[in-house]
């Protein structure tokens, strides 16, 4: 507003001036036509009859002076101040100065002396009109007082507006921070936004996205504890048991075979709290939609890692246990320790039902643009029914009846590999099983592959 005033103080000036200048450039024209140095002086003809009707018209006091350009000759009101540039011949000047104390607005005009006087062929007289400004000033303060009224009534018209806007467009607001106050805390369901503003709309959408994040890990934690509280209590109980039963026997075999029982309990207990950490883990979110760790890695730097760390095992139960691996790296995206942790599940299930002497099989291998990571063995296979059902928690095939185990090791595989985009997939063989995890490959890979075998066909 302060802004807009002094812009409005400055052009309403500007446009007065010029208003007002007409009637003095009026006034400068006619004194300058009744000017006459004919009689060999000069003169000027009826000056307080335009001067009169000037007053008229300017409703101010009213001063005028005729001169020549040298100061010989002078008619009207002396030492009226002369312009502060110099005057061109023909082209009234408007300027403002200060005459008997009083702010005045000059109006000054120079033309050739026709005829000339005292033969000075060059000389030019000087015409000057002025007037009092406080009558302009006056109209220039009664128009900023209305300026200054208008402001304030667009003011406080924009305030209102501004306030009974933002009133309207909060209520929404409003009832939803209410709608989440009466909520429960175990209340997550996702928050309406039918009736927000669209531009909270994207702020509602991120808090959804967040509450629908924490209610998957909240039910991957009910999840947890459940499967827990279900798979330990038996153990438990079972070791309680058996410890109370060695404590009240006093023969030392009875309790050596006891605490040998123990001890594969606490194993099988071990074994299945861990196998529901990786489930838990694997199930918290996919990298790829993350972003978080993602990573690229060497299937076949891995393999025999995995084949390093698993040769003892098998050899304890005297297995044919072989890797076969291309020579060029086979890359693909995800988190290391995932694939790591499927392939072992993998491997794991793969010796605990193969009996002893058996085969068992490592490959990574290149099927057009997948890379594949297969487990075969030739141990009892699966029926069709449990390779269909394959993957679902805490249940267990019909080869593995009678075998320690919770069930979790193919659920394991599946969700790691439904995290990473990629297929787990299972198939009977006439004598035994394979197990294969199937990834996307990428063009480099592709590019380097043939590149490889363009380089042998060469040798």
């Amino acid at each position: 507003m302060v802004a807009a005033l002094w812009a409005s103080n400055h052009q309403l000036r500007a446009q007065i001036d010029i208003a007002y200048d007409r009637s003095l450039a009026g006034a400068l024209r006619s004194m300058d036509y009744n000017i006459s140095t004919a009689s060999g002086g000069l003169s000027l003809e009826q000056p307080y009859l335009l001067l009169e009707f000037f007053e008229l018209t300017a409703n101010e006091r009213v001063y005028y002076r005729v001169m020549t350009e040298d100061g010989l000759a002078e008619i009207g009101n002396q030492e009226l101040p002369l312009p502060p540039t110099p005057l061109v011949s023909g082209v009234p000047q408007f300027y403002t100065a200060n005459y008997l104390g009083q702010a005045i607005r000059v109006a000054a005009l120079a033309r050739p002396m026709n005829p000339p006087l005292y033969n000075d062929r060059g000389g030019r007289v000087i015409v000057q009109v002025a007037e009092d400004i406080d009558s302009r000033e006056q109209f220039i303060h009664s128009m900023l007082l209305r300026s200054i009224e208008r402001d304030l009534a667009v003011v406080a018209l924009v305030v209102l507006i501004v306030v009974l806007g933002v009133l309207f467009a909060v209520r929404p607001l409003t009832r939803l921070r209410q709608n989440l106050e009466k909520r429960r805390f175990d209340d997550l369901r996702p928050v309406e936004a039918d009736d927000v503003p669209a531009e909270v709309q994207p702020l509602v959408t991120a808090v959804n996205l967040h509450m629908a994040r924490y209610a998957q890990q909240a039910r991957l934690q009910r999840q947890f504890l459940d499967d827990a509280s279900h798979q330990l209590r038996t153990p438990l109980s079972v070791l309680r048991a058996q410890l109370g039963y060695a404590l009240r026997e006093k023969d030392p075999q009875e309790i050596h075979s006891a605490l040998q029982a123990m001890r594969e309990g606490l194993d099988r207990a071990v074994r299945t709290t861990n196998q529901m950490l990786s489930l838990a883990k694997a199930k918290e979110g996919s990298p790829f939609e993350t972003g978080e760790g993602l990573e690229k890695i060497d299937l076949v730097q891995m393999a025999q890692a995995i084949f390093k760390d698993m040769y003892p095992v098998a050899r304890a139960k005297r297995l044919d246990f072989g890797l076969e691996c291309p020579e060029v790296p086979v890359q693909v995206w995800g988190l290391e320790w995932l694939l790591r942790e499927a392939a072992v599940n993998l491997l794991d299930n793969a010796i605990r039902y193969t009996p002893n002497g058996g085969v068992l099989t490592l490959r990574i291998r290149v099927e057009g643009p997948s890379a594949c990571l297969i487990v075969e063995d030739n141990g009892p296979g699966m029926s069709s029914d449990d390779i269909e059902k394959a993957g679902i928690r805490f249940r267990r095939g019909a080869a593995g009846k009678n075998t320690s185990g919770a069930g979790l090791g193919l659920a394991i595989v599946h969700t790691i590999m439904v995290q990473h985009r990629g297929r787990f997939m299972l198939e009977s063989l006439r004598q035994g099983c394979r197990a294969k995890l199937v990834f996307t490959l990428g063009f480099p890979y592709q590019r380097r592959l043939l590149e490889k075998n363009n380089q042998v066909e060469s040798l």
